[in-house]
Parts: C-alpha cells; sequence; structure tokens
C-alpha cells in the first residue's frame, strides 16, 4: 500500500517540477534545496500559471507603473547611468542565458559591472511574463557569485513570497545565520508548502520541540523521508540516537538545509569544497579565524565581499598561530599595516611587495588598491616601492588622477596612463596593441553594434563582459571588440578599468 501511493506520488511531483522549469535557463545553482514544494492535498500555488508557448509581438510596450519581477532593482538608473530600456529591446529567455553564462572569477573591473547590471531597476524585457525568467537568473547569478546579502535584498522587493522566491531567500537565510526569520516567514505563510526536514526544522527552531518530534515519527511511519533524511533528522531531535548511531556520513552535495542541520548536531561540514556561497556561513562570528580567513578569500577573489570587510578580518588583533599559506598573507597584512601606522616610508616600502604578492595570490588585488591607495600616495618611497605603489594606484578608483603624474616615465607606464585617461599611445606588444586600438578609435564587432543600435544595450553589455573573458587567453581582437562596446555604450570607467588590469594583472606591465 505504501509502494501504491508512493507511485501515485513521484508522477505529480515530477510533473509540478518540469513546470517549475518551463522557459526557465539550465542554473548552475544545482545546490538549492527543495525547501518548499507542492504534494498531494496541500494548497496549490497562488503564483500565475506558466504558458505553453509566447507569441512576441513586432512590438512590446511596458509601463514601469505595472509592476513586474523583472524590472526589479536596488539600483536606480540615476545611480548606475544606464536608461530604463536597459533590456526592453531584448527576449528573456536570451538575457536570462547570457547572465547565466557570464564569468564569475574574471578581472575585477567586469565583476563590478556584472553586479551592476544584476542590480539594475529597469523596464522588464521584451514580450516578458510572468515567469520573470530574467529576475530568477540574476537572483541565482548573485547566488553563484556567493554575493547572498544584495540577492536576499532584491528578493526583499517582492511585494509576497512565492514558492520560488522562498525557495531562495531560505537557503540564503540557512546560510547566513538568519534562519529564524525563515522560519518565521513560513509560520505566516503555510501555502508555501515546506517539505518534512524544513517543517521539522522550523518547528525545533521556533521552540516547539514537540511538534517536531510528532512530524517527524508521523513522516517516519508514512515513509515520507528518505534513509539519509530520516537519519539527519533523528540526529537532530535525539541526542541519544547520536550516541548510539555515532556519526553522520558525509552528504555529497549538501543543500543549505543540510548543511545547518549537520551544524546544530555538532558535525561542522567544511565548505571549502561547497559551492562558493556557503562560505558565507564561516564569516559568522561562530566560526574559527582561519575558517573565516579562508572564506573571506574565497569571497573576495569572485568580488563578492566587500573589501573593509574583507581586510577587518585580516586585521584581527591576534597574531597568525602557524606559517604558511593564509597565515603568511595575514602576516604581511598586517605588517603592512603596522607600518603605515608608524609612518616610517622606509618600513612601508619594505612590507609592499611582499603585502601586494600575498594579494595577488588570492586575486584581490583591486581590492588591496582600494584600501591601500591613499596611504600609499602619501608615502615617500624609493623608487622600486614607488613604482609598485603606482600600478597599484591606477587599479583603484583614483587611477586618473595618478595618471597625470606618470608624465614622462618608462613606456609601459606611458600606456597605462594615457589609457587611464581615455588615450592611445605607442605599443610594443599583442595585448597592449589590442587595447590601445580600443582607445585609438576601433569599433565594436558588427553583431554587438546591431546589438546597440537595436537597442539592446543590456544584451550588448553582457556579450561584451563574455568576449573580454574568453579572449583574456585567446585572440587580443577580442579586448578591442569588448572595450570598444563598452566605450560605445557609455561605459568609459568601466573600459578603462578592464584595460588597467588586463595590462597590469593578466600581463603584469
Amino acid at each position: 500500500m505504501h509502494r501504491t501511493a508512493l507511485y501515485l506520488i513521484l508522477p505529480v511531483l515530477g510533473q509540478i517540477a518540469v513546470a517549475e522549469n518551463v522557459g526557465q535557463p539550465l542554473s548552475a545553482i544545482d545546490w538549492l534545496s527543495d525547501s518548499v514544494e507542492t504534494a498531494p492535498g496541500q494548497p496549490q500555488l497562488r503564483e500565475p500559471p506558466i504558458a505553453d508557448a509566447v507569441a512576441t509581438p513586432d512590438i512590446s510596450v511596458t509601463s514601469l507603473d505595472q509592476p513586474t519581477l523583472d524590472q526589479l532593482g536596488l539600483l536606480s538608473p540615476a545611480t548606475t547611468g544606464l536608461p530604463t530600456t536597459l533590456w526592453s529591446a531584448s527576449p528573456p529567455d536570451t538575457l536570462a542565458s547570457l547572465v547565466t553564462a557570464l564569468p564569475v572569477n574574471t578581472l575585477p573591473a567586469l565583476q563590478s559591472l556584472t553586479r551592476m547590471l544584476l542590480l539594475a531597476e529597469a523596464q522588464p524585457p521584451l514580450g516578458a511574463g510572468p515567469e520573470a525568467q530574467l529576475f530568477y537568473a540574476r537572483i541565482d547569478k548573485l547566488l553563484d557569485i556567493g554575493a547572498l546579502d544584495p540577492a536576499q535584498a532584491l528578493i526583499g522587493g517582492v511585494d509576497a513570497p512565492t514558492r520560488r522566491t522562498f525557495r531562495r531567500s531560505f537557503d540564503i537565510d540557512l546560510l547566513l545565520g538568519q534562519e529564524d526569520h525563515a522560519c518565521q516567514v513560513l509560520s505566516r505563510r503555510p501555502d508555501l508548502a515546506p517539505t518534512v526536514p524544513a517543517r521539522i526544522f522550523c518547528r525545533a527552531r521556533n521552540g516547539d520541540w514537540a511538534a517536531a518530534a510528532l512530524t517527524l515519527n508521523t513522516a517516519i511511519a508514512l515513509g515520507d523521508l528518505s534513509p539519509a533524511e530520516e537519519e539527519l533528522l533523528l540526529h537532530f531531535l535525539d541526542p541519544s540516537h547520536s550516541e548510539e548511531a555515532g556519526p553522520l556520513p558525509r552528504p555529497p552535495r549538501p543543500s543549505p538545509l543540510t548543511f545547518r542541520i549537520y551544524e546544530a548536531v555538532g558535525d561542522q561540514l567544511d565548505t571549502t569544497d561547497l559551492p562558493r556561497a556557503f562560505a558565507n556561513a564561516d564569516l559568522r562570528s561562530v566560526s574559527g579565524w582561519r575558517s573565516q580567513l579562508q572564506a573571506a578569500e574565497r569571497l573576495i577573489g569572485a568580488g563578492a565581499i566587500d573589501p573593509n570587510a574583507f581586510f577587518a578580518i585580516y586585521a584581527d588583533d591576534r597574531r597568525p598561530a602557524a606559517s604558511g599559506g593564509v597565515w603568511d598573507r595575514v602576516s604581511a597584512i598586517q605588517k603592512l599595516d603596522r607600518a603605515i601606522s608608524s609612518g616610517s616610508d622606509d618600513a612601508i616600502g619594505l612590507a609592499l611587495p611582499t603585502a601586494w604578492e600575498a594579494m595577488r595570490q588570492i586575486h584581490a588585488e583591486a581590492a588591496f588598491a582600494a584600501r591601500y591607495t591613499d596611504a600609499l600616495i602619501e608615502a615617500d618611497l624609493n623608487d622600486e616601492a614607488a613604482a609598485l605603489a603606482l600600478r597599484i594606484a591606477l587599479l583603484s578608483d583614483r587611477y586618473e588622477e595618478r595618471a597625470l603624474s606618470a608624465a614622462g616615465t618608462d613606456p609601459a607606464t606611458r600606456l597605462l596612463a594615457a589609457i587611464a585617461m581615455g588615450k592611445s599611445a605607442p605599443t610594443s606588444t599583442p595585448a597592449e596593441q589590442a587595447v590601445a586600438a580600443a582607445f585609438g578609435g576601433a569599433r565594436p564587432p558588427r553583431a554587438l553594434q546591431a546589438d546597440l543600435n537595436d537597442g539592446k544595450l543590456g544584451e550588448a553589455v553582457l556579450k561584451a563582459i563574455a568576449l573580454f573573458h574568453d579572449s583574456r587567453d585567446g585572440d587580443p581582437s577580442g579586448i578591442t571588440g569588448a572595450l570598444a562596446l563598452l566605450r560605445q555604450a557609455g561605459l568609459e570607467d568601466a573600459a578603462r578599468r578592464a584595460a588597467l588590469q588586463y595590462l597590469i594583472l593578466d600581463h603584469e606591465l
């Protein structure tokens, strides 16, 4: 009888899963938990249905007064400088696919531009429907990057949570240590239909252990849990069972809910091999210093943590407890901080190269520049240290100001200074020529120019980001085309920063 019931339930769940993903691009966020789902007898979703097909008219106009998820953003057009028509001339499936494919471990300027696009407030795409493909692609890319706070803030713009938004919000809360908030939402919105493990976890978190135990016993009796879920929840609710059964096996691909339950039973999972978003869990004060450091280093490489927050973890009053790896990097940064505090230019000059190399190991050069440029500008450094400090300053937001002091120096520095001011200069390598051409009047590739001519600004910029990234180790002409497109699109600052980073970081100019 139990098997018959399962055979009836599984096809229904399969149909729901298929309906949920109609028209959706494949997502890299396969670690999201099935924390909410619809089962027989539970309320139906209050989301608008997803159509089998969408007919796109020749002309589509969407008013900003009409609320849609695709238009939600945290950054207004006045903040980004991007028009409200950023997405409105492109179909949502095209945009969603481009967002999903965006590189994560790329140059900081491209990371910053990506985040701005993901958080921009703009009109919906051409023919956008209630499935909100672009909205969910943007959220999932933020999760892929590990930028949980902005992802949660973007979801917070939704008037009322649906199953799809809450699935993401629930997991974000779990990873940020804010599970009480997630469970309070569930207690107010039973129509979100949480899974049995989610209900048990939240009832326990809300202090109703008796209800949690009753739910678990009922689920076991009905066979509603997998063997792994049953064992994990027994460990969670029954300490005596944990003593008798021994340690839990390592889950191959834990969800945030599984991760938090393991933590609750005193069996913390290592986040090193888990998706980047899980590193946020190690930033909490309950984690050890080493775990916090490793998590911060992992997130800074993707531009998913503020530089000040990153260096605050490095600048802990404690001294490194060992040597090698992360401890050497901490020691190098702390030595530089002490040198700057002492006001000794000689000490700063001695500490700077080691600290810089330490940050290069974890791709935190732009964060380092943001943190230390002002102090380095004020220091009177010797020639070698001064040359390094100039390169670092050219990676900061003061790049144009510092370029003015670089005139009359060596050819490489003159080229960097010219690029920082949006100009071209003589070159000697293919990489230099590719960059100089973009600032010497080169035009974007025809396909990207056509997108701009058709009003597909957002689509063109997304393609330019991918083209630049893919060309870093390939055909330099792609660098020229991508930079030319950014300049043509009015993203001059992004173009200059990307060019400087390409030459300084990729080619050590």
